[in-house]
C-alpha cells in the first residue's frame, strides 16, 4: 500500500540516473563506496581480490569537471539585477537563502544542480511565525521569504493538474533531514517528508511503529505551491533528464577500464619465474649473489607480458577521455543560424546552444521565484535579473578546445598535449611547436593559490629617462593571487592567507632584485618598498587580488 514516502512513477524512473550523477559528483570516495554497482566483480574473482582492486581504483573526474566548467560560463560576467526589482526585495538579495548565500552564488549552485542531475528546484519559503498577524509584526520579528535549493534526490513525488493552458503542481512531497537537540548536549537527525499543496502544508514523520504520521500542518497564504523548477534537459513539465548523461556513462566505462588497466599493469610488472625440467627436490635460490644448479636439459627463465594488451588498454582510456570531452563540449555548440546575443534575443532563439537554453531557463526561473517572493511580501512585482548567455562556440572543435584549455590551465593537461589537440582540431597550424609558443611559467611559491607574475613597462611614468649617459627604465611587476575559489558544494569562498601569500611574493621579488644587482645588462635595480593593491575579476568570474610593485632599472652601456 503506497504511503507518503512512496516515490511517484516519474521519480522512481529517474532514481538510477540521479544516483549515477550524484556518485560521479562525489568523486573517487563515492565511487568506491558504490562497490559493485559501477565496478562489476568478474566471474570467479575472489572477494579479496575484488576488494583490493576496488581499494586502489581512482576516478578520472570528467563528469564533475565538465559540470563545473559549464556552470562557470553564465557567471563569467556578473549577474545583473535590473532596475525593476523593488527595494524591499533588493535588500534581501545579499542573503537570498537561509544559508546566507547571495543571489549569484545561489544561482550558480542551481545551475550546477540542473547540469549534474537534470533538475534543480527553487522553493520560496517563509518562516513559520506563531502569533504574527500583520506585515508590521513580521518585519519586527525579522520574518522574510527566502529561497531553498532543492535537488531532485529530495523530491519523493508530485502531482500535476492542468490550469487552463498551463500545467501546475497540485502536490509536492520533499524528503528532509532536520537536526534536533538530543539531551543536554547531543544532536540527532530526523527524517521527515514535507507535503505541499496550494494553500496548505504538512510535515510527516515516522512514529515508533515505523508508520508515517502527520507531525505538523498549517495553512499558506499562497494559492499555488511556491516551487519553481530549473531544467537541465526538459521533456515536459517536471519531466527531466541529466543533459550530460552520456558523459556520465562514459565516465563509468572509463572507471571500469582504468581498473582493468591498473590490474593488468600490476600483473605485467611482476614477471613469473618458470623452471622447466628440474626435479621436485631441486633447491632454487634467486638473488644477485646466488647461483642455481639445474639438471642437464633443464631451463629456468622469467615469463613476462608482451605489453600489447597494455598498449591497447591505454589507447582505450585515451579514446574514452576524448569522447567525454566531445560529449561535454556539445552543450556549447551553437545550432546553425545567428550567434550574437542580440540576434538570439530577437530572432526567436535561433542559433542558441544547449547551455544557453539552460541559462535562459534558469534566468526565467529566478524571475518567477522573485515574483513568488513578492507575493509573500504583498508586493505587485518582484522584478527581473539577467544572466550572461553569449558564450556559445561556433563548432564542436572550438567548444572542446575551450574545455581542453580549462584542463590545461588547471595543470591536469601538459602544454605539449594541449598543443597537439589544438593542431588536431585545426585551430593551430601543424608546424607550430611547444618551444615556439612557450611563455614564462608562473612562479611556484608552494601556496594553494595560483600566481601569475607579469612585468610590463610602467604606466604612470615615461618608459625611459636618461640620467647622464645611462638610460633608466621603469617597470611594473604585477602579482595576481586568486582571492576566491569554489568549494566542494559549488559555493564561492575566499582563499585563506591571501595577504600572507602576497607578502611572500613581494619578498620573493625583492630576493630576485638583490640577486640581479650588477647583471650583464644593467648596473642597478631598485625598489623603494611601495606597492598598490586592488581586486579584479578575470578567468571566468574568479576574483584575484593584484599587487603592483614599481621597479627602476639602470641599464649598462
Amino acid at each position: 500500500m503506497p504511503d507518503v514516502s512512496t516515490p511517484s512513477p516519474k521519480m522512481a524512473a529517474m532514481a538510477a540516473d540521479i544516483e549515477l550523477a550524484r556518485t560521479l559528483m562525489g568523486g573517487t570516495a563515492a565511487m568506491r563506496a558504490a562497490g559493485t554497482r559501477y565496478l562489476p566483480r568478474w566471474p570467479n574473482e575472489a572477494q579479496e581480490s575484488f576488494d583490493c582492486r576496488l581499494a586502489v581504483a581512482t576516478l578520472f573526474p570528467a563528469y564533475s569537471r565538465t559540470v563545473q566548467t559549464l556552470t562557470g560560463k553564465p557567471f563569467s560576467k556578473p549577474l545583473a539585477v535590473n532596475d525593476d526589482v523593488p527595494p524591499q526585495i533588493r535588500a534581501l538579495l545579499p542573503a537570498i537563502d537561509s544559508e546566507g548565500r547571495e543571489l549569484s552564488q545561489f544561482a550558480a549552485q542551481a545551475m550546477q544542480c540542473a547540469l549534474a542531475y537534470g533538475l534543480a528546484g527553487i522553493l520560496v519559503d517563509f518562516p513559520r511565525m506563531d502569533g504574527v498577524q500583520t506585515l508590521a509584526d513580521q518585519r519586527n520579528r525579522g520574518a522574510r521569504p527566502y529561497f531553498v535549493l532543492i535537488d531532485p534526490g529530495q523530491i519523493v513525488g508530485f502531482r500535476t493538474v492542468r490550469d487552463g493552458a498551463m500545467w501546475r503542481l497540485s502536490q509536492l512531497r520533499l524528503r528532509e533531514h532536520v537536526s534536533e537537540p538530543d539531551g543536554d548536549h547531543g544532536e540527532k537527525v530526523v527524517e521527515q517528508i514535507r507535503v505541499l499543496e496550494p494553500g496548505r502544508w504538512e510535515v510527516w514523520r515516522k512514529a515508533k511503529n515505523d508508520v508515517w504520521m502527520v507531525h505538523e500542518e498549517g495553512a499558506s497564504s499562497l494559492r499555488q505551491i511556491p516551487f519553481v523548477p530549473v531544467y537541465g534537459a526538459q521533456d515536459g513539465f517536471m519531466d527531466f533528464r541529466p543533459p550530460l548523461l552520456e558523459v556520465a556513462h562514459l565516465n563509468v566505462q572509463h572507471w571500469q577500464s582504468a581498473s582493468d588497466q591498473q590490474t593488468l599493469l600490476h600483473i605485467a610488472r611482476v614477471p613469473i619465474l618458470t623452471v622447466i625440467g628440474a626435479n621436485d627436490d631441486t633447491v632454487i635460490t634467486v638473488g644477485a649473489a646466488s647461483a642455481v644448479k639445474l639438471p642437464q636439459g633443464s631451463d629456468m627463465k622469467f615469463v613476462e607480458h608482451s605489453g600489447a594488451a597494455i598498449a591497447a588498454g591505454r589507447q582505450d582510456l585515451i579514446d574514452l577521455e576524448e569522447r567525454m570531452r566531445q560529449a561535454g563540449a556539445e552543450l556549447l555548440v551553437l545550432a546553425p543560424g545567428k550567434v550574437t546575443a542580440t540576434q538570439i534575443a530577437t530572432e526567436n532563439a535561433v542559433g542558441m546552444c544547449a547551455l544557453q537554453r539552460i541559462t535562459l531557463g534558469l534566468q526565467d526561473s529566478l524571475n518567477t521565484a522573485l515574483q513568488l517572493m513578492a507575493d509573500w511580501m504583498s508586493l505587485p512585482t518582484g522584478g527581473t535579473v539577467t544572466l550572461f548567455s553569449d558564450f556559445g562556440a561556433a563548432t564542436l572543435a572550438e567548444a572542446s578546445a575551450e574545455l581542453l584549455f580549462k584542463v590545461n590551465l588547471a595543470g591536469k593537461l601538459s602544454d605539449q598535449t594541449f598543443l597537439a589537440e589544438m593542431q588536431r582540431r585545426g585551430i593551430l597550424a601543424p608546424g607550430v611547436t611547444a618551444d615556439d609558443e612557450r611563455v614564462t611559467q608562473p612562479f611556484d611559491f608552494s601556496g594553494e593559490s595560483p600566481v601569475i607574475v607579469i612585468a610590463s613597462s610602467g604606466t604612470e611614468r615615461g618608459q625611459k629617462t636618461f640620467r647622464g649617459a645611462m638610460p633608466t627604465y621603469y617597470l611594473d611587476v604585477h602579482l595576481f593571487v586568486r582571492a576566491t575559489s569554489i568549494d566542494g558544494s559549488g559555493n564561492t569562498v575566499g582563499v585563506a592567507d591571501l595577504d600572507d601569500t602576497l607578502d611572500g611574493l613581494e619578498h620573493a621579488v625583492g630576493t630576485l632584485i638583490s640577486a640581479a644587482q650588477n647583471g650583464e645588462h644593467w648596473t642597478a635595480i631598485s625598489y623603494d618598498g611601495r606597492s598598490r593593491a586592488e581586486f579584479l575579476t578575470i578567468l571566468d568570474g574568479t576574483e584575484y587580488k593584484r599587487e603592483i610593485i614599481p621597479l627602476k632599472i639602470t641599464a649598462r652601456l
